[in-house]
């Protein structure tokens, strides 16, 4: 029991100081990209580096394969050294047993970042995202889905506007809803105007309404006798196409807690849900995939050092979990494709990633 406490607490140390290495350097390098991003905006050094900080947590939760590999070539690379493996198989203990605490400490970090990291970095990024664009335009368009449709906040010159759309039609690459109800807002004296339209195509730089019925919200009007009714009518917008779609697409800001309920308000308004299906079952893979990095650092590590060849035993580790973490994200875009199914796109590569490394383990272990 002692032994197994010995070898969980030094891989968790060391994966606290990879993590430790490795998010700095991520952290000066994405300073330095917002630095380069918002050069042409008047931002001090403090509102740069909350803009880093923000991004930290979802570069953690997307390195963790990484960091998981590094810390078990670490542990036992050192083990061999000290010939603390030796020692622990003459007295009885076979290698495979001494990776249970490794692997249960992985799980443990694993289930974490399922439970824990995924909606911090979730948060953080949707921050990020209104931070930025406060800064770019002054204020910040949002999306959101729920179960009563599509909803738009945009930003112009002239004011606010919120834009609820019952569902989308999907005219080809146009982005285009139905159902559309604007209110449109000055920027210091509340609603202006209120907009009905069955339906609305945002072309360039504004949206296309038809039969839209436009209602006067302004003191000293009778909103029904003063509307009026326009076959098409254009409202400038400052959202493009490819900004909603990466909005719509996007699935970092989104946590797991709330991934259930976005796919279900998506396939109401009529967006395909495949990505966020995969990315759902990809999550909760995640522990398994943790350990299945762990089996791969162990399999080329776990020998004495006077055998030699250690860099290169480091070496193969290091490729080979690039190699699965590559096969993961192929089998992710299939699955999102619909070229496999779903489950088998997201479970498949950690499953056989622990069966090829239990294989090489046992090879290397009974001959």
């Amino acid at each position: 029991m002692k032994l197994d406490l010995y070898y969980a607490r030094r891989f968790f140390q060391w994966f606290c100081v990879i993590s430790g290495v490795l998010m700095t350097l991520v952290a000066l390098i994405d300073l330095n990209e917002q630095i380069r991003k918002f050069e042409s905006v008047d931002l001090n050094f403090a509102e740069l580096l909350n803009l880093t900080l923000l991004n930290t947590p979802a570069a953690l939760n997307e390195f963790l394969p990484l960091i998981m590999i590094l810390t078990t070539i670490v542990l036992f690379v050192g083990l061999a050294r000290s010939s603390e493996l030796v020692v622990t198989r003459a007295a009885g203990r076979s290698g495979i047993r001494a990776l249970l605490p490794p692997l249960l400490v992985a799980l443990l970090i694993g289930l974490v970042a399922l439970s824990t990291l995924n909606p911090i970095a979730a948060a953080t990024a949707n921050r990020y995202k209104e931070l930025a664009d406060e800064y770019r335009n002054g204020s910040n368009a949002t999306l959101s889905l729920s179960g009563e449709g599509l909803w738009l906040r945009q930003g112009t010159p002239e004011g606010q506007s919120v834009i609820h759309a019952q569902g989308y039609l999907g005219l080809g690459d146009e982005i285009a809803l139905r159902g559309v109800s604007i209110l449109e807002y000055t920027g210091s004296s509340g609603p202006k105007t209120r907009i009905l339209a069955d339906s609305a195509v945002l072309v360039g730089d504004a949206w296309v309404l038809t039969n839209a019925k436009v209602w006067p919200l302004t003191v000293g009007f009778v909103p029904e006798s003063a509307s009026k009714t326009h076959e098409s009518l254009r409202i400038a917008t400052t959202l493009t196409s490819e900004r909603i779609r990466d909005t719509i697409g996007a699935t970092e800001g989104i946590s797991i807690y709330d991934l259930p309920q976005t796919i279900r308000d998506l396939a109401n308004a009529g967006f395909s849900t495949k990505r966020y299906e995969v990315l759902l079952q990809i999550e909760l893979a995640r522990p398994v995939f943790l350990m299945s990095m762990v089996l791969v650092g162990a399999a080329f590590t776990m020998r004495h050092a006077r055998f030699g060849g250690t860099g290169i035993a480091v070496l193969a580790a290091v490729l080979l979990g690039f190699g699965l973490y590559f096969i993961r994200n192929f089998a992710q875009i299939l699955g999102e494709n619909g070229q496999i199914p779903i489950a088998l796109s997201a479970w498949a590569p950690p499953v056989a990633s622990i069966m090829l490394t239990l294989g090489l383990l046992l090879h290397a272990e009974d001959g």
